[in-house]
Formats: structure tokens, sequence, C-alpha cells
């Protein structure tokens, strides 16, 4: 795919997922992009780091989490797109209420790698203190038993 082809898929997705009326956010897009093998590395040194890995992953323990802490449906909206051969670099704010009524609007750098029309690793960047203050520490996963 070529990077303009690259960049509008991923403004399209931005466009239906960061539209103000949280009844009209669409989320099918981007998830029918999304490489079944994916993975989404949340960069730093805090307890969001990690590295999801899989679709499922991704949709459940990463944005399932972000979600059940949010009042609505999550809002990020884009202002900035770069694309260059298989990445698409997207500059964005977050619009957001937590459950508890504050306000959650990180400003993000997520770097996308597509193939063949596929999200294949998106590597995010923001600030972490301000995802801790407001979303809190990241659950651990649970113990792995050993019998």
């Amino acid at each position: 795919m070529s990077a303009a082809t690259n960049k509008r898929l991923i403004q399209q997705i931005f466009a239906v997922a960061g539209n103000p009326d949280p009844s009209a956010r669409d989320r099918a897009l981007f998830t029918a992009s999304l490489a079944d093998d994916a993975t989404w590395v949340v960069t730093g040194q805090y307890s969001w780091s990690r590295t999801f890995a899989g679709k499922v992953s991704i949709l459940n323990d990463l944005h399932g989490h972000v979600r059940s802490r949010l009042k609505e449906r999550a809002r990020t909206v884009a202002h900035n797109f770069i694309a260059d051969g298989d990445y698409v670099v997207v500059e964005a704010k977050g619009d957001n209420v937590t459950t508890e009524g504050a306000r959650y609007d990180n400003d993000y750098c997520l770097v996308f790698r597509l193939e063949d029309g596929k999200i294949k690793e998106v590597r995010e960047y923001c600030d972490s203190i301000l995802t801790e203050k407001a979303l809190g520490r990241f659950p651990e996963p649970p113990a792995v038993r050993v019998s």
C-alpha cells in the first residue's frame, strides 16, 4: 500500500472514532483494520508500559480497561498526520472524562505501522504522569499458578 493510502485509512479511523457525538463514535473500521497479530506498545517506564500482543489483547486488555475508566466512549482527536511508506504518525489530543468526573485530555503521538492495509503495530507516546493520575495504575496480570 502507498503512504497516501495508509494515511487515508488512519485519517478515516480517527474521523469516525473522534466524532464529538459519543453515540456516533464507531470503532468498526479500526477493529477491521487491526491485524490479528498486531502489537500495541505503550512506551515509557510506568505501570501502563507494556506490549499488548494480538488484536484480542489490544481490544480487550488495553482498550477495554481504558473504556472501563471513562464516562463515555473514548475520544481522541487527531490534528496532524505524517505518512512515509508503511508508517503513519499521528499527533492527537484526548477529550475524555473519567468515571470520577476528572478530565483526561492527554496528548499523544501514535506511530502506526501498516502491512497490506492492516495495522500491524502501534507505538504510543503520551504523558505517563497524567495517565496514572487520571486513570490510575494499570492492573497487574493475574499471577500464574504452578502446580
